[in-house]
């Protein structure tokens, strides 16, 4: 899918028709944004710019140098948009192709963002006068999201701490949902820093318009703040974690204190008992009511113990 947004006397006007490009200036276009396009769409948004655009593969990229760079009086960016996947947190690559007047975008899914800001474009064309006013726009939403799923990934941690004070479901099931949580506080952080390291390379760019400063020096303090908040969070959900570590070690080694107790407590009844089993003649076994005796010396000799534990404070 193919969108174009241009200039045409006051208006913004948007197109799908990939054809239109030939007939355009590109001071007039804003914005090209392909949707898993098709080779056709690709190749005329690559004719129109007079450049390459990255592939799928290369906005994967992970190295610094493939995330960003600028070649030709052409700025190329990568990035992922993160949203909430279950308990993980999914990721979809989005490639930018800045030059002088047009912003160019690749992605293989629908974002919602893209979709609110298109309708936003065509209703105040005035705040839009080239690609990188777009794109600054973009990213501005894009760290608004970011904040929400930080909010979203703060609250979640203020319930596991509510539910460790409560000592509720405190087990290893527990455990593994606070791991996933400090996973997905990873990859936010990561997608957030990445952003970061965007902006400032595109801020140093000569491409970049002087006007746009004001905004982008607002937008990286909210970066800031985003990273400074997910390192708190991160941090409190490593403290979290080494809670339900220590409750649950506790939890066992009152389990092995309770058996070991038992098993002292037992073991001298169970001596004399293992004494007067044997087959053989012992004092006093032709008694009747030897068994009576035997049980008694068997509960005075467990309520000695008894009081030998409490007394040393061991129960």
């Amino acid at each position: 899918m193919l969108r174009i947004f241009y200039k045409s006397a006051e208006e913004i006007l948007l197109s799908s028709n990939k054809d239109l490009l030939h007939s355009l200036d590109k001071e007039s276009v804003l914005w090209i944004d392909l949707i898993e396009p098709t080779g056709e769409e690709k190749r005329s948004a690559e004719a129109f710019l007079g450049t390459q655009i990255q592939s799928r593969a290369q906005a994967e990229e992970i190295e610094s140098s493939s995330r960003f760079h600028e070649a030709g009086g052409i700025v190329f960016a990568n990035t992922n948009f993160l949203s909430p996947m279950g308990d993980e947190m999914g990721m979809d690559p989005v490639s930018f192709t800045l030059s002088k007047y047009t912003l160019t975008t690749l992605r293989e899914i629908p974002i919602r963002s893209f979709d609110l800001l298109s309708n936003k474009i065509q209703a105040r064309p005035e705040l839009y006068k080239d690609g990188f006013s777009i794109f600054v726009e973009i990213i501005d939403k894009r760290v608004d999201l970011d904040a929400d799923i930080v909010e979203l990934i703060s609250q979640e941690t203020s319930q596991f701490s509510k539910r460790i004070n409560q000592q509720e479901d405190i087990n290893q099931e527990f455990l593994l949902d606070i791991n996933q949580l400090q996973e997905n506080a990873m990859v936010v952080r990561e997608n957030v820093v990445d952003k970061q390291r965007i902006m400032g390379n595109i801020l140093k760019s000569d491409l970049f318009p002087d006007s746009l400063d004001k905004k982008f020096s607002i937008i990286l303090q909210d970066i800031n703040s985003l990273i400074n908040h997910i390192n708190f969070t991160f941090e409190r959900l490593e403290y979290l974690q080494d809670t339900v570590v220590g409750i649950i070690n506790l939890d066992q080694n009152r389990i092995m204190k309770m058996f070991t107790l038992i098993s002292l407590l037992l073991m001298p009844a169970t001596l004399v008992a293992s004494f007067y089993g044997m087959n053989v003649a012992l004092p006093f076994s032709e008694w009747p009511y030897i068994w009576i005796c035997i049980l008694a010396v068997m509960v005075v000799i467990v309520v000695l113990v008894i009081i030998f534990f409490k007394r040393k404070k061991m129960m």
